[in-house]
């Protein structure tokens, strides 16, 4: 694949519903990207940033009530940390299913069946009576997981015209955080009231919250009318086959794409679900905070988390999309270095760190929307973004699997280091990915 995008004619629309002043002016107005987007685009904006939140929310009842799983069935750190893994691991068989349904069905379609997924399974974890059925019902939770954000990311993507789509993919990410800040808060108050053998269950069954997102999916958004022609005209649309085919008579394939973008997806989830897994229980177990105080430690971490997103986005417009990932890949391992090594005592330090933490961890994320957009052409966007970010999430899934049976030995604090290999990889594969700013989803 080139380097560089194609040269673009002068009297090429946009692929925004409406030409963005940004792309007359030199310099940006704060909300030009929202603008550009159009009544549509912002309906379909609404719609990815809430199924982005709620997705979130519903991943993190896990983390949030592991040490209350771990007593209520009498876990070990192995067995709390397979968790994530199998979630993790299925969300790579459901992440790439709901591409293909995105390139085949269409983008809204499959986000409402992705949504609609990962709220039934959420909720069914509430009322699991054995550790081997929750971890059933995790797996299947994985299966809507792992296809809301990339078939919401190509949704808002291609309604967003090239000078803008960093940061508005960087908006839709930023939800994370919100649906994270929305669980801690939740767990905080559950907690707080309930005991720990009721008050796991009652965070899984808050879950039911995505099922009414539904309800507005349905009344209003679209899918981008440049996707709807590509899948009423291209037969090869959803091909598993066309993202795994190399380049033959000088003609470009896509396999050296799809290996390098799993392998960069691989490390920036590996490192980011090692912290997000762990984190809550090494301020609990090891910091000994209490349910209280282990909120208003990740208060700090969201609250760095948000901003991160929305910096990343527009830096990965302006710096350009490899860029953003190799500045934030280094300055998250070395958070997370930082982050694990704080002495005892010091909770004054560890609060603060919470917060360069979660904004260099989250920042890392903002241009993932539209890079896996802009490296594969409409017919085989879903498929190729679906496959390439949560095949990331399944091999990243080792990562919080290895801290775990390594914490009874290492620490949790110390095991965490594994999070900044996660990192080194994915710099790596920056090497064998062209940059693609500027390029329009045509």
């Amino acid at each position: 694949m080139s380097t560089t995008p194609p040269p673009r004619s002068p009297s090429a629309p946009s692929t925004a519903a409406h030409p963005s002043p940004a792309e007359r002016t030199d310099e940006d107005g704060a909300f030009d990207w929202l603008r550009a987007l159009g009544p549509s685009g912002r309906r379909a904006f609404a719609g990815a940033f809430g199924g982005y939140a709620l997705d979130s929310y519903d991943y993190f009842t896990l983390p949030l009530s592991m040490v209350a799983l771990a007593a209520y069935f009498g876990l070990d750190s192995g067995q709390t940390g397979l968790f994530t893994t199998i979630t993790l691991v299925v969300s790579a068989v459901g992440g790439a299913a709901a591409g293909v349904l995105a390139d085949r069905l269409g983008r809204v379609r499959a986000l409402m069946i992705t949504v609609i997924t990962y709220a039934v399974f959420t909720v069914a974890c509430g009322f699991a009576p054995t550790y081997e059925t929750l971890l059933v019902f995790r797996a299947l939770q994985g299966l809507g997981f792992g296809g809301e954000w990339a078939v919401g990311a190509i949704l808002v993507a291609e309604y967003a015209g090239a000078r803008h789509r960093g940061r508005t993919l960087g908006a839709v990410q930023s939800s994370w955080a919100i649906g994270w800040g929305l669980a801690a808060a939740v767990y905080t108050l559950v907690f707080s009231f309930a005991g720990d053998d009721l008050a796991w269950r009652v965070m899984f069954w808050t879950g039911a919250l995505p099922a009414l997102l539904v309800v507005w999916l349905r009344r209003g958004v679209h899918d981008a009318p440049t996707a709807t022609a590509a899948r009423e005209q291209d037969p090869r649309r959803g091909s598993f086959t066309a993202i795994f085919r190399p380049g033959r008579d000088g003609a470009p394939g896509l396999l050296r794409t799809t290996v390098f973008a799993c392998l960069l997806s691989t490390g920036v989830q590996g490192g980011y679900y090692t912290l997000a897994t762990w984190v809550p229980t090494y301020l609990k177990s090891e910091r000994g905070l209490s349910v209280v105080g282990t909120g208003g430690y990740l208060t700090f971490l969201i609250s760095g988390a948000f901003l991160g997103y929305l910096t990343g986005g527009r830096l990965t417009d302006r710096l350009g999309r490899r860029n953003n990932i190799w500045l934030f890949a280094l300055l998250s391992a070395l958070c997370i270095v930082a982050y694990a090594n704080i002495p005892h005592g010091a909770g004054t330090l560890l609060l603060v760190l919470g917060f360069p933490l979660g904004f260099c961890m989250s920042a890392i994320f903002s241009g993932f929307g539209s890079y896996l957009s802009e490296l594969y052409p409409t017919a085989v966007r879903g498929t190729g973004q679906g496959f390439t970010y949560n095949t990331g999430r399944a091999v990243g899934a080792v990562f919080p699997t290895l801290v775990g049976f390594l914490a009874d030995s290492w620490g949790v604090g110390g095991a965490l280091v594994f999070g900044a290999i996660g990192y080194g990889l994915a710099a790596l594969a920056l090497l064998g990915l062209p940059e693609t700013r500027g390029r329009e989803l045509a």
